[in-house]
């Protein structure tokens, strides 16, 4: 997983070094669902005959061509964990906030505050549209894979997968838990979508 989220890419790299450049470790700064995007993407090169070096290049190149947006439900683990202060954490949750965080790259950030979980929903749904269109270059979504996670709570992210779909109506869109080292910092009832431009085989 990403290096900026986790220290298991550093440790898999300093082991890859004794296998004489047999072993490449990718850290294209993937988390969950995308990261599980970057594994199939690497499954569809090996199948087309790509050398490791290629796989490697390929998945590397397309590092910065993916992003998530996250909903958390509260306010409380982000205290917990020491990545915001009780007072943000009390007026936050007084206000009955919904904060946005974004995976762009190897950081985990604010992007947007919401009132209510519709909201929230609403601002995720635009932001993978704009991101499609201004980023990705396909105002459609083709070419792009759509992907969405959640902690815990499956019956409120399946109503929200409802939702994407339909904007999405042509996507097989994959919903997956969030993986541990992200859901432990943000608790249960987050909701994320995310979007990761195809890579081509050439």
């Amino acid at each position: 997983m990403s290096s900026g989220l986790s220290s298991t890419c550093s440790a898999a790299q300093m082991i890859a070094q004794d296998y004489d450049g047999k072993v490449f470790v990718v850290d294209n700064q993937r988390i969950s669902v995308t990261q599980r995007r970057s594994a199939l993407d690497a499954k569809m090169l090996v199948d087309a005959g790509k050398s490791g070096q290629e796989i490697y290049d390929a998945l590397m190149a397309n590092k910065m061509e993916s992003g998530i947006y996250i909903m958390l439900d509260t306010l409380y683990y982000l205290k917990k964990g020491g990545r915001i202060t009780p007072a943000a954490a009390a007026l936050g949750t007084l206000l009955k906030l919904k904060p946005v965080l974004q995976i762009q790259g190897e950081k985990l950030d604010a992007f947007a505050k919401a009132r209510t979980t519709k909201q929230g929903k609403t601002i995720m749904i635009k932001q993978i549209q704009d991101d499609c269109r201004d980023r990705f270059g396909s105002a459609t979504g083709e070419n792009i894979h759509i992907a969405m996670a959640y902690t815990h709570n499956l019956e409120p992210a399946e109503e929200f997968k409802r939702e994407v779909q339909a904007v999405f109506p042509d996507h097989d869109i994959v919903l997956q838990p969030l993986s541990l080292s992200v859901s432990c910092h943000i608790g249960p009832g987050a909701l994320a979508v995310t979007a990761t431009k195809a890579i081509t085989i050439v």
